[in-house]
């Protein structure tokens, strides 16, 4: 029971993914024979998806199952909504009637085809152009009575790497590159270096070593070295190449002879309560920064007293699409902050797309990126 209630919105999608396909079915194909065909064939490749939900089933199929089926009962998950809604739409349009002109009869059969198609194409796109699209960000991050001598001070950002069998170490590497040009003063590694248990976590450290910065590397660690159990693996292994995993910790660095505290904490669950035991991290007289995984704890944090956090998890939606000058994404409806530069008060949170995909190998209207960060005064 506890199983299922820890799985309750996976189980809710499946449900909701096999009555779309029945509603496809039953529109779509005439033949009762390819109608149950097609039928059994969605609602399987769905249930193979749930099943490896559980880790305790992932271990136990080959590698390259566990990789792609997932991704697989995603998108027939997502083409099940899609096409249900469309038709569901096309009900409602009436069909072009015999004493139509052939010209109107065609245009709605091509508006048709052109609905139909427009969902495999932007994924098809999202899949073989935009995921490994990536992009070097440079931002301003506000730190109030910063000293004059850490103006523009410079922090690299990597974050949701996902090193999977859809990040290939060739395109890493790429990435570590991209950090290396900024010549940054520091580091910083903020969680989610794999997906899953059978990810290659050695080759993510072996990348991460090539990371060159004046300071020593920095970071914390995300949601997916739980998921996974390798938060202690994840944690030396990145020692072990110069870079220091924060768990609920704090480091005082120097630059320029002006002291600089960096905070670090585990991934905070969405479950709460958020940075239990943070504010004894906290050092007086100089600015403080806090590496969380997840950016929700951006409230609590700014209440605290930390000046900034810097953050990932969300990888800016991953999907989004813009809409009357909004972007939508399903990130949206778990966290207000889903991709840029958010304030409260004094305080500050910086949320970046981060580089990897989860669930569905694909990026649209979220390019990939590595950050560099210019700490400036306010």
């Amino acid at each position: 029971m506890r199983s299922l209630l820890k799985h309750w919105p996976d189980l809710v999608a499946t449900a909701a993914g096999m009555a779309a396909l029945s509603y496809c079915a039953w529109r779509m194909v005439g033949a009762r024979r390819i109608r149950w065909s097609f039928l059994a064939a969605g609602c399987v490749i769905l249930m193979a998806g749930l099943a490896l939900r559980s880790d305790r089933i992932a271990t136990e199929v080959p590698l390259a199952v566990a990789d792609w089926l997932p991704v697989f009962s995603f998108l027939t998950l997502a083409f099940a909504l899609a096409g249900a809604g469309i038709l569901l739409v096309f009900h409602i349009i009436p069909s072009p009637k015999p004493r139509h002109s052939p010209e109107r009869r065609r245009l709605l059969l091509t508006a048709r085809t052109v609905v139909f198609a427009a969902p495999v194409v932007a994924v098809g796109y999202g899949i073989f152009v935009q995921r490994d699209n990536f992009q070097l960000r440079e931002i301003d991050l506000p730190i109030p009575g910063l000293h004059p001598d850490l103006h523009g001070l410079r922090l690299v950002q990597i974050s949701d790497i996902h090193m999977s069998a859809f990040l290939s170490e060739r395109e890493f590497a790429r990435t570590i590159d991209m950090a290396n040009e900024t010549k940054a003063h520091l580091s910083l590694v903020t969680g989610d270096l794999i997906t899953a248990h059978h990810d290659p976590l050695d080759v993510c450290i072996r990348q991460l070593k090539r990371l060159r910065t004046e300071a020593p590397g920095l970071g914390c660690l995300g949601n997916h070295e739980v998921y996974a159990r390798v938060e202690k693996e994840a944690t030396e292994g990145c020692a072990s190449v110069g870079i220091e995993m924060l768990r609920q910790q704090s480091r005082i660095l120097t630059f320029r002879g002006q002291p600089i505290n960096f905070a670090g904490v585990d991934y905070q669950s969405m479950r709460g309560p958020y940075l239990r035991g943070a504010e004894q991290l906290i050092r007086p007289g100089m600015p403080n920064i806090l590496l969380s995984h997840n950016p929700d704890v951006f409230p609590v944090a700014a209440r605290m007293g930390y000046d900034a956090i810097i953050s990932g998890h969300t990888h800016g939606g991953q999907i989004t699409v813009e809409i009357l000058n909004q972007n939508l994404s399903v990130a949206r409806f778990f966290t207000p902050y889903v991709y840029g530069l958010y304030r409260e008060g004094t305080s500050s949170v910086w949320v970046t797309r981060g580089i990897g995909t989860v669930g569905v190998p694909a990026r649209l209207g979220a390019p990939p990126e590595v950050v560099l960060i210019r700490l400036c005064a306010i």
